[in-house]
């Protein structure tokens, strides 16, 4: 059971922890799908929002869902396999830009405020570069799990959903590295141009993201291995707020290739880990999409995207409110007067 006030020290604490996910609240499922046949419409014909006010009704344990408080989170970190020249912009860039957002200059900043969310952005030690993962471990294991337990504490009780974003340069490199060592095939698979590199620098980023796993396959046990070997602090905490979420029963809309691969760890260290969460886009990195369907879900939207930050998460989010505000707010047949044959 997750303990605010004794969080993990090490991966084997996370490790753990996963032994003991809770599931959704089984009776507010039952009442909203007692409730939904008798809804003034024809059945079915909401098609995914009537999946989505179940599912967000047994992760919130509510059986009228609602979505009057929702938080995006832009967790920043710094990579050390920049050093190798696989992004087109410099590691500089990282604090101009939460500079950027604490000023609310970003684009998520203005897509928070169209659709009435939460803002955060959490520093994962963005002064300290993770080591260069080409040569060595990019993390120790309780930096980690530090990184992690970090990130759980962005999760509180009273969020109705919660949305993971990311700003980090080189992190496509690390989220392809991520999925290489998680599903095979090969690092040409998931390894895609990330901020808009050019040929050579994706070949170049390409021959990092195999060469790294080759380096480290022997060492990577399971999947937090893999996060501690080629992952970044960024996305180990995306992976700890993921993962508090489900113990307070807060469902996840998850946003591009990064955040995914942050919540890939969860899924293959235990089957059912990302049942509390939705994939809100698919983005433009060609990975996304093939890890996507290695997660077994289906996006919400599919706009080009490539932005990170949370900016394809935050985008959904209405979605998610109209889904709840139509269960919730909808007549029943027999209340409007409305005949139901």
């Amino acid at each position: 059971m997750l303990d605010p006030k004794h969080p993990p020290q090490t991966l084997d604490d996370i490790r753990a922890l996963m032994a003991d996910l809770p599931g959704p609240d089984e009776e507010a499922r039952t009442l909203v799908a007692e409730r939904e046949p008798h809804l003034t419409k024809p059945a079915g014909s909401l098609g995914r929002l009537e999946e989505i006010s179940l599912w967000l009704a047994g992760w919130q344990g509510r059986p009228k869902p609602i979505v009057s408080r929702a938080r995006v989170t832009v967790f920043a970190g710094s990579h050390g396999v920049c050093a190798q020249g696989v992004s087109a912009f410099p590691v500089t860039v990282n604090q101009q830009m939460v500079e950027n957002f604490i000023n609310g200059g970003a684009a998520i900043n203005q897509i928070c405020k169209a659709v009435d969310a939460e803002l955060r952005v959490m520093e994962v030690a963005l002064e300290i570069p993770t080591n260069d993962f080409s040569r060595e471990a990019a993390m120790q294991d309780n930096d980690c799990a530090e990184a992690m337990a970090f990130g759980m504490s962005a999760i509180e009780p009273g969020l109705d959903l919660f949305v993971p974003g990311e700003m980090g340069i080189g992190n496509t490199t690390s989220a392809a590295a991520i999925a290489h060592a998680l599903f095979g095939e090969t690092a040409a698979v998931w390894t895609g141009r990330g901020t808009g590199i050019d040929d050579e620098t994706l070949t170049r980023k390409t021959r990092v993201v195999g060469d790294a796993i080759i380096l480290h396959r022997n060492q990577m046990r399971d999947p937090f291995d893999v996060l501690r070997y080629v992952g970044g602090r960024e996305i180990a905490a995306m992976a700890g707020a993921i993962l508090a979420a489900r113990f307070l029963r807060v469902p996840v809309l998850l946003d591009g290739y990064v955040s995914c691969a942050a919540a890939a760890i969860l899924a293959v260290a235990r089957p059912g880990a990302l049942d509390h969460c939705m994939i809100a886009h698919i983005s433009a990195e060609p990975g996304h999409r093939k890890l996507i369907d290695k997660l077994g879900k289906t996006a919400l939207l599919d706009f080009g995207m490539r932005l990170g930050e949370g900016s394809g998460g935050a985008l959904a989010i209405p979605l998610l409110r109209a889904a709840a505000e139509c269960h919730t707010g909808m007549a029943t047949f027999d209340k409007a007067g409305v005949s139901q044959n």
